[in-house]
């Protein structure tokens, strides 16, 4: 037997693994079980140019949990070590950058420092996280030379000693002795989650437990002649070895993308609406799908859905820093070699590989739905309510995206017909005539509530859109720098007479000016004025007696605010605030101000309450006394 003391110049790296990790210490799985499958793919590497000319015989990677013994083991049949190369990969080079490892690793988060153990080559140690023991037995796949096999063992001290072992075949095992604050490793579902997280799709088959299937019996047959069965137990294959993103999109079709989507997400049962492979090998490494979801509703949106991927190994699903912050909103996959995954986000957004990354993905992304939009525009406004959300923050975020976009960014108005940029100003002119004038765009949020300010601006000639997404008050922002000369103003913002300047002369009025102010001063002592500006104006016979707007300029901000406005924060704190508007030329006014005092304050009640109750503000009590009001007037 050989003992001998690992090298550790600054203090001992144990205790740094142990404490500083210690939250994320289920990384030492995945280290492991990575190592096993370098090794055997090290080993088929040497196969297939003839430097190993043996049986390959079977590779599967197991993965056994003892609880009475308390270890985990991991098990290959690769490359294998001889004592010499034990002495060196284990003892030497994993500490020679130990001190660089300490010196980095107390500035970094310990999201960062888990992949800096990789980085420092110290993904074997990771295993002294749970253990208080490790040994590794190992084989070397050569012939000739010493080939006797190795037994390495160190508990979790700068001692370990070398001896000779009995395992008779190539490969490598490693025995975990796990230590008591981390048992819970030793339970098979706690070991099927990691696996599941981290190495769902590697390269080689992993096989941890079995499970029972059921199979026909040869020449077997029940008395409807269909085959009999019997319960079989088999080897679990936890892993799939060939993901769709490593083959090429020519050799995949609709049907293996939905199926792979549910692989990636057994929990949800819609289908993607598109798809979008990725497969570059020049600049820069490059393979994934990502799937733009089926949204049901605006607040299901989530992020942190796309995987990413180094060499088919599980990193993490924070991607921001590297996929561009209006994608994350996607699902799917991402695997590159090429991304450095050592470094803080700042750095990140900083490096020139990962722009470039970043770059080309928007520009496969705005490839994908200009092709979608130019090949069949009828499918692509079916979809667009679910995909304008990516859109929209594509156009509010991204500078380059925004150019590509403005090629197929929708508008919809309230009678479903959808319009590009161009085709909609060109929409609007025809009806507002005076090209010489701004463009004003009117839109509603919600077709119900705003129901009859919709209708009163289409009975003027005007038409309006549909805005009812969560991002279209921000969006309605970069609308109004695209589309030069023009404003966008919500339906209920005026009155359908005064939402667009007109040329026409002013309406005259049918009342005196101290009729005027005798009936807007009577509106002022039954509204609460710290909600309600009172105005009366002179508008047309048809309009309303009296309607309720609110100012655009305060709810787009309040808006804003509420999805995170950035510099519109504490907008949403403010009360909502409206302005009651009077239509002096309404015949109700003509004969108002010769009522008796209890007939006027009737009358304005019920005026009052009906302009809530078309803008969704009568409720409780007081819808309830406007219900009874108006049945005892039948």
């Amino acid at each position: 037997m050989q003992k001998g003391t690992i090298d550790v110049k600054t203090e001992n790296i144990f205790p740094i693994i142990k404490k500083f990790l210690y939250s994320d210490h289920e990384i030492f799985l995945r280290e492991l079980v990575s190592n096993a499958v370098d090794a055997t793919q090290k080993l088929k590497t040497f196969a297939s140019t003839g430097q190993f000319k043996d049986e390959l015989g079977d590779l599967t990677i197991q993965i056994e949990v003892d609880k009475k013994k308390k270890t985990i083991t991991i098990r290959d049949r690769g490359i294998g070590m001889t004592q010499e190369e034990v002495e060196k990969y284990i003892n030497q080079i994993a500490f020679s950058s130990a001190e660089e490892f300490v010196k980095k690793f107390k500035t970094k988060s310990e999201a960062e420092a888990n992949a800096i153990i990789g980085h420092f080559g110290l993904g074997f140690y990771s295993s002294f996280m749970v253990s208080e023991k490790v040994e590794l037995h190992t084989k070397t796949y050569k012939k000739g030379g010493s080939t006797k096999a190795v037994k390495w063992e160190c508990d979790g001290s700068p001692e370990y000693t070398i001896s000779e072992s009995d395992k008779k075949d190539r490969g490598t095992v490693i025995i975990l002795h796990i230590d008591k604050e981390n048992e819970d490793f030793l339970e098979e579902y706690r070991i099927r989650e990691l696996l599941n997280k981290y190495c769902k799709f590697l390269p080689v088959p992993i096989q941890f437990g079995t499970k029972k299937e059921e199979e026909p019996i040869e020449g077997e047959t029940d008395k409807d002649g269909n085959p009999k069965t019997k319960t079989v137990e088999k080897p679990w294959i936890i892993n799939n070895t060939e993901p769709l993103w490593k083959k090429a999109p020519a050799e995949s079709n609709d049907e293996a993308y939905k199926k792979f989507y549910q692989e990636l997400y057994p929990m949800n049962f819609d289908e993607p609406l598109f798809n979008i492979h990725l497969n570059v090998d020049y600049p820069f490494n490059l393979t994934g799908i990502l799937y733009f979801p089926k949204v049901k509703h605006n607040y299901e949106l989530q992020r942190n859905k796309i995987q990413l991927y180094s060499n088919q190994v599980f990193v993490t699903d924070s991607v921001e820093g590297i996929v561009p912050d209006f994608l994350t909103l996607l699902h799917g996959v991402i695997d590159s070699p090429d991304i450095p995954l050592n470094v803080s986000r700042s750095f990140l957004q900083s490096d020139q590989n990962v722009k470039k990354i970043s770059g080309h993905i928007t520009k496969k992304v705005a490839d994908k739905l200009e092709e979608l939009f130019k090949k069949d525009r009828e499918g692509f406004e079916k979809k667009w309510d679910d995909i304008k959300i990516f859109i929209q923050y594509g156009m509010i975020s991204d500078t380059k995206f925004q150019e590509r976009a403005e090629k197929f960014v929708l508008l919809k108005n309230v009678d479903n017909k959808y319009f590009t940029l161009e085709e909609y100003r060109n929409h609007v002119e025809n009806l507002q005539k005076d090209k010489n004038k701004k463009l004003v765009y009117l839109y509603a949020s919600h077709t119900d509530e705003q129901f009859s300010y919709i209708e009163a601006a289409k009975s003027k000639g005007y038409d309006v859109l549909l805005m009812d997404g969560v991002l279209d008050s921000h969006f309605v922002n970069t609308l109004e720098q695209k589309l030069t000369d023009t404003s966008f103003v919500r339906v209920d913002a005026g009155t359908a007479d005064k939402l667009i300047e007109k040329e026409e002369a002013t309406l005259p009025s049918r009342l005196a000016e101290e009729e005027k102010t005798a009936v807007k001063e009577a509106f002022k002592t039954i509204v609460d004025q710290k909600i309600f500006d009172v105005q009366i104006e002179d508008l047309s016979e048809t309009e309303p007696p009296v309607v309720i707007t609110q100012n655009e300029f305060m709810r787009r901000m309040k808006e804003m605010s509420a999805v995170g406005g950035g510099g519109m924060m504490g907008f949403g704190d403010l009360p909502d605030h409206y302005t009651l508007v009077i239509n002096a030329n309404h015949p109700a006014f003509y004969a108002f101000n010769e009522k008796e005092e209890t007939a006027k304050n009737a009358v304005l009640k019920q005026m009052f309450d009906l302009a809530r109750l078309s803008k969704g503000l009568l409720k409780g009590r007081e819808l309830s006394d406007f219900i009874r009001r108006s049945q005892e007037n039948l």
